[in-house]
């Protein structure tokens, strides 16, 4: 079978404050991340919008020790993963890729490379898929695949989702055992999961699977953790002006604020990693939000990061991909033709003189009207953090 490598894929985050502005450039050079209707204007883009949120940004991080512990504990799952395996007596070198910052997905594809890794186990850090996610990182890594006659050679396979996994859902449930003894009345605390948002174009129209697959998640890891708890599902980091996935998490927690909630553990179900959107968004910006509803007692479980389960769980995923057989990127979950998705996913041109200068008008309206929404902080830039 030759050497064999797994390739974990995460988002990526500024190890430090000089690392902020750099970051959110590669963060909007991304088409995934804002479609724009001629593609020379990205960059530009980018590099406007990175000008203009680095000390909003900038503060945020200053809150949390002036960077992302992400690449650390990332590194850190892959270096215990890798241990597993050997336990279980696959010789396996684990490898991460990052997608916006080092090291970079295709740092990593180039030691894979090196190395003379045979097999690939293909493993995104998302439990739930989305186009936005880990749709991104295949779509990086299919057009690398696509470029280089070296890495075809390569026997690779994907895990798309696993969002259903007992052992990752046995690791869940066993943090939120550890947490509701904190409360007066463990049984009555009422569970909160807070996953990332995406717009409900994204669901809708483009056929994205994530909302589907993050309710199912809740409902399975209520039904292990096999306690009496009351719980609800509601999405964060929604800006901008279009309709996101609801129950928004900020009214949500005013919500039970209202029907006289006061124990609050909240479960944030779809990272795996403490990074901005655990330590500062929830930590700090919804706790606030939950004091001001009437929360008394706010509590927050701990991501997984190098949780013994959890290890075990991606030990087993990477296991069973070895022996099943192989997923490639043409049987990845793609958005639906033809759909109109936020940022668009495809622009239609007129054929005709006067088509063609009114569509060009438009679309630096639009253009002008997106860097105005980014000025004022409110403008559709979050699928992966706070920004």
């Amino acid at each position: 079978m030759g050497r064999v490598g797994v390739l974990l894929l995460n988002l990526g985050g500024p190890d430090k404050i000089e690392d902020v502005r750099p970051f959110l450039y590669n963060l909007f050079s991304d088409p995934e991340i804002i479609r724009l209707p001629v593609p020379w204007l990205q960059k530009p883009l980018a590099w406007l919008i990175s000008t203009l949120r680095v000390k909003k940004s900038q503060a945020n991080y200053s809150e949390i020790g002036g960077g992302s512990p992400l690449r650390q504990i990332t590194e850190a799952q892959a270096e215990a993963l890798q241990q597993q395996l050997a336990t279980l007596g696959h010789d396996v070198r684990v490898y991460v890729g990052m997608r916006y910052w080092h090291p970079y997905t295709e740092e990593a594809i180039a030691r894979i490379k090196r190395d003379g890794i045979k097999k690939l186990v293909i493993l995104p850090l998302y439990p739930q898929f989305s186009i936005s996610t880990s749709g991104s990182s295949f779509r990086i890594l299919q057009e690398l695949w696509q470029q280089d006659p070296l890495l075809r050679q390569i026997d690779y396979t994907l895990v798309p989702s696993w969002y259903d996994h007992q052992g990752y859902l046995r690791a869940m449930a066993a943090l939120i055992d550890e947490e509701l003894p904190h409360f007066e009345h463990p049984d009555q605390v009422q569970i909160f999961f807070s996953a990332h948002g995406v717009p409900l174009s994204y669901v809708e129209e483009a056929g994205d699977p994530y909302q589907r697959e993050i309710e199912a998640c809740a409902h399975l890891v209520m039904k292990t953790l096999n306690r009496p708890n009351p719980y609800l599902l509601a999405y964060q980091s929604r800006v901008g002006p279009v309709e996101w996935l609801k129950p928004y998490t900020d009214e949500a927690l005013h919500s039970l604020g209202e029907q006289n909630v006061k124990d609050l553990l909240v479960v944030p179900i779809s990272f795996v990693s403490e990074h901005i959107e655990t330590l500062q968004e929830i930590d700090i910006e919804y706790r606030e939000v939950a004091r001001e509803a009437g929360i008394e007692n706010f509590r927050r479980v701990p991501a997984l990061n190098t949780h013994p389960v959890f290890i075990e769980a991606l030990a087993d995923l990477v296991a069973a991909a070895l022996q099943q057989p192989r997923i490639t990127f043409s049987e990845l979950p793609r958005p639906k033709k033809n759909m109109k998705m936020y940022p668009q996913e495809r622009w239609a041109w007129g054929m005709t003189t006067t088509a063609e200068v009114w569509n060009g008008r438009l679309a630096m309206i639009g253009f002008m009207a997106l860097v105005l929404e980014l000025i004022s902080g409110r403008g559709p830039l979050h699928f992966v953090g706070l920004l």
